[in-house]
């Protein structure tokens, strides 16, 4: 097996294919643990149960993407030291990236746990689920070292162009995170709680993985001068990661407050939409794979002052996300009902209306995914190219349209204002990204790297 792959020379459709498919293979191992967790506590524990996970999804999100954006940023500093060849600037990069973890998993850690219960309290969380969500997201905000662990260590490896380790290290998440909610939940009675246990226990089994593939690769191996404090690479790695940590951010205030607006149609309509709302990251992966592969290419071209192929590199993604799209699009039009059912247990009469929520925003979802797809393409670029910022402010864009549209839709449109408001945020921040990404090529040609 490839321990690194050189993305600067060789065709880019193939290249970018090579690198997306393990990606997705492990992002769709990923949904699997997700959607069988889900599965199994809608099954054994109930509708209620059921919804209360679901409900956590975004600020689950709010808090583990932070350490998602900082380990992007390590990744596009790695990325563009491989292209260029600069061995040393790659091993103090790995270094210094370690010091930071450190320090921002204490302060989220804190952070999170502190903040959780008054949270849950705005967000206008029903009577029936708000004691299950808090249990549930406590245990895993506890896991926030390991996360911040696994988003490293995978880091690294994706920007030395290796996705087949993180895609092994997901297979064995998955089969650890399958069996152990089986027996979590159903013979040691653990309930929601054991479902997270379960998610916990996997990412920490990942996480081994790729530290173990990490530390194979010379490239990666810091000296211990390495790991002394410097301040110009430590301001470097947060100038690309805070605002991709902060760009989640923003993206996942704008989440709570639709889910605020969701959870005052009442339990019923709160429980379709966020059945729904679990199989977005099913239909999403093909899009945030594609993107991630686009991200490493344009990174090592970057780096290695190859523009050509960077503007190649775009034109292909765009063209792959766009056909992507479409077939997930339709997959989901033609399976949603019966995927969905799979997450319901209630009356024939609840279960109905359950259903009926569920599969009216999935079709407006699968509507919306070609913008969602050209958008990750298009903020992976910039991403790649160095530029973190343009994509955090596509995230003020993001929240204003989900919140705008979240606040004024529903008054005019009533529950299809709820649907269309996620496809709204969507349409806002790809043309943003569109527009950004064109106008910031042009000024990197211009100065060069």
């Amino acid at each position: 097996m490839a321990r690194t792959k050189d993305m600067t020379v060789g065709n880019p459709v193939k290249l970018i294919l090579g690198f997306a498919l393990p990606v997705l293979a492990g992002n769709l191992l990923q949904q699997l643990y997700s959607l069988v967790d889900s599965l199994i506590i809608g099954r054994l524990l109930g509708v209620t149960a059921l919804a209360a996970v679901s409900a956590s999804g975004w600020l689950d999100w709010a808090v583990l993407s932070i350490p998602m954006g900082l380990a992007q940023g390590y990744s596009i500093q790695a990325a563009q030291c491989y292209g260029g060849r600069e061995a040393d600037a790659l091993k103090r990069t790995a270094a210094q990236s370690a010091l930071i973890s450190v320090a921002a998993t204490l302060l989220l850690e804190a952070g999170s746990q502190l903040l959780l219960r008054p949270v849950l309290r705005l967000m206008n969380s029903p009577a029936e689920t708000v004691a299950l969500t808090e249990s549930y997201l406590r245990i895993i905000y506890a896991g926030l070292p390991v996360v911040m662990a696994l988003n490293a260590f995978s880091g690294f490896l994706h920007a030395l162009g290796n996705s087949r380790v993180p895609l092994v290290a997901l297979g064995w998440a998955s089969a650890v995170n399958i069996a152990l909610d089986w027996v979590f939940v159903g013979p040691l009675g653990m309930g929601t709680d054991g479902g997270a246990w379960a998610t916990v226990i996997a990412q920490a089994v990942s996480a081994t993985i790729c530290l173990a593939a990490v530390l194979r690769i010379p490239e990666l191996r810091p000296a211990e001068g390495d790991y002394r404090p410097d301040a110009g690479m430590i301001r470097r790695l947060l100038k690309l990661g805070l605002p991709i940590a902060f760009q989640n951010l923003i993206i996942s205030l704008g989440g709570l407050v639709l889910q605020g607006v969701v959870n005052a149609f009442g339990f019923v309509f709160m429980a379709g939409y966020n059945a729904a709302s679990r199989l977005q990251g099913l239909i999403e992966i093909s899009g945030s794979s594609l993107g991630g592969a686009a991200g490493t290419f344009t990174g090592q071209n970057y780096g290695a002052g190859r523009m050509d192929r960077v503007r190649l590199g775009l034109r292909r993604s765009a063209q792959i996300g766009f056909a992507l799209a479409l077939a997930v699009g339709l997959a989901m039009v033609l399976l949603g009902r019966p995927l969905l059912s799979q997450f319901i247990r209630a009356d024939a009469q609840v279960a109905g209306q359950v259903l009926g929520v569920g599969y009216d925003f999935l079709r407006i979802m699968a509507a919306g995914l070609p913008t969602l797809y050209l958008l990750f393409v298009y903020r992976s670029t910039l991403q790649g190219l160095g530029n973190t910022v343009i994509p955090m402010a596509s995230g003020f864009v993001e929240l204003a349209m989900r919140v705008g549209a979240a606040l004024l839709l529903p008054v005019l449109l009533g529950v299809w204002g709820v649907y269309l408001a996620e496809i709204a945020a969507w349409a806002g921040a790809c043309a943003f990204l569109i527009v950004g990404c064109y106008r910031w090529m042009r000024v990197v040609e211009k100065r060069g790297r």
